[in-house]
């Protein structure tokens, strides 16, 4: 277990962003918080500081917490390859899938605990007697009791989950039940994945940054020479591109994207079809390939993803990132050289960030086609980006996404034939994409910037902390 430090920053950047009251609403909201815990600690724990939505949104939502006057740490499991394995397994049956089939038996608990256990064992040298613990999705759900015998308050934060309990759901739950029965509360994204053994849930939607790399404001002249010195698109400056951050240093673009693709790198002026995810089957990649070959539209599709080795909670990715360059090899040649796999450096954060705020902002089209989802930060990204999103309607994104207002939902995600259709539409009707991308700003606007999702928290540890108490 090691603590991931977080960024000292300021809240005037934000201030410009959402104004100066609900800076202020913010400030009173985590300033109560803090005067009732007084010297007390809210730690999270998860299992990476690095790729996926919850060591992004704890990026986020860490350092702002604290330049409003909470004292919030973070901390990070470690594991053998085979907790990883069997935690990559459990998330997979709470999403209501097989993973890759292996059983989550008792051998499979034993090996589970061990590593908890570890982990445990080292929890008694940061917790504390009345702070408030948030443990993140199932990977560390066995430290809940561990926090709880500390003397903290502990609060299950899932963020997973499947629109329709089956099977596998039922095997997760199973596993993963008895360890969150300990929790004080339970947190999910959408009132769909709050599965029946969950104790005194709440709904809070997560939120992203208006103000880091990934979602700050860049010129076209920005966009344009990030994609070049990395890669993706032809032309731009050679590295490095140095882009100014309204929080923090300057980033500069100076790694190339690992691109597969035949050919040259599609020219500037190419209209792109983007989906940004994890390569995790989950997200059906090879899915959105098919869709946008079978669509006819002109232009070039960019599936990106992290680098598969620089994600350490996800042994599949390489398994999932080959399946895709299969399935682009064998697309016919005219339709290969209009399809590109792009694997991101993870070695900067901030830089990768850069990146895929580029990415979206040169998308003519965003897709989010999830088989299943929690919450879809990467579609509430484009959203904000004002780009025109087509989403599978699954899971939080059904949330999200106001079909025919702020992006367009695809009933059925497996559908291909609706996909491609969907994507046919926002590359040739201009006029909906433009009115799809300017709602989606004010919706993100209003509902899904950093400042809600923290009162909402800052509302649930007063209770949560207030009870232990008493």
């Amino acid at each position: 277990m090691r603590e991931v430090p977080f960024r000292r920053i300021s809240l005037a950047p934000y201030e410009q962003v959402l104004g100066e009251d609900r800076i202020a609403r913010l400030r009173a909201g985590i300033g109560r918080t803090g005067r009732l815990l007084g010297e007390r600690t809210v730690w999270n724990v998860n299992s990476t500081a690095a790729g996926g939505g919850v060591a992004e949104l704890l990026h986020t939502l860490g350092p702002l917490a604290r330049a409003a006057g909470l004292n919030v740490r973070w901390l990070v499991v470690d594991g053998d390859p085979e907790y990883y394995a069997i935690a990559k397994r459990l998330v997979s049956r709470l999403y209501g899938i097989p993973g890759d089939g292996g059983p989550l038996g008792p051998e499979e608990l034993r090996h589970y605990r061990r590593a908890i256990d570890a982990n445990a064992a080292r929890l008694t040298a940061h917790v504390r007697p009345g702070d408030v613990v948030i443990v993140h999705d199932a990977q560390p759900a066995g430290l809940i009791e561990a926090a709880r015998d500390l003397g903290a308050s502990v609060v299950w934060r899932c963020h997973i989950g499947s629109d329709t309990p089956n099977p596998h759901t039922e095997d997760g739950g199973a596993f993963v039940g008895p360890f969150v029965a300990h929790a004080d509360a339970t947190v999910f994204s959408t009132p769909a994945h709050v599965p029946g053994w969950a104790p005194r849930p709440r709904i809070i939607a997560p939120s992203i940054d208006p103000c880091g790399p990934k979602n700050m404001a860049l010129t076209g002249e920005q966009v344009l020479a990030v994609l070049g010195a990395t890669g993706i698109i032809d032309g731009g400056r050679r590295p490095p591109v140095t882009v100014p951050v309204p929080i923090g240093p300057d980033v500069q673009v100076r790694r190339p994207a690992l691109v597969l693709r035949d050919g040259p790198p599609p020219p500037a002026g190419t209209p792109m079809v983007v989906q940004v995810s994890r390569w995790d089957r989950l997200k059906d990649m090879g899915g959105v390939m098919r869709a946008f070959v079978a669509s006819g539209v002109d232009g070039h599709l960019t599936l990106a993803g992290a680098d598969v080795g620089g994600v350490a909670d996800d042994p599949e990715a390489a398994e999932l990132y080959e399946q895709c360059r299969r399935a682009w090899q064998d697309l016919p040649p005219e339709h290969r050289r209009r399809c590109q796999l792009v694997c991101l450096p993870m070695d900067d954060l901030r830089e990768n960030a850069v990146v895929v705020n580029a990415l979206q902002r040169h998308a003519a089209v965003v897709v989010q086609k999830s088989l299943a989802e929690g919450f879809g930060l990467t579609a509430t990204e484009a959203m904000w980006k004002s780009r025109p999103l087509l989403a599978a309607a699954v899971g939080g994104l059904r949330d999200q996404v106001q079909d025919g207002r702020t992006g367009l939902l695809l009933t059925d995600s497996a559908d291909l034939d609706g996909a491609a259709e969907g994507i046919r539409r926002l590359s040739t009707d201009e006029a909906l994409a433009g009115r799809l991308g300017a709602a989606a700003r004010e919706w993100v606007h209003e509902r899904y910037l950093p400042d809600r999702q923290l009162l909402d928290w800052a509302e649930l540890i007063q209770s949560v902390a207030a009870v232990r108490a008493a």
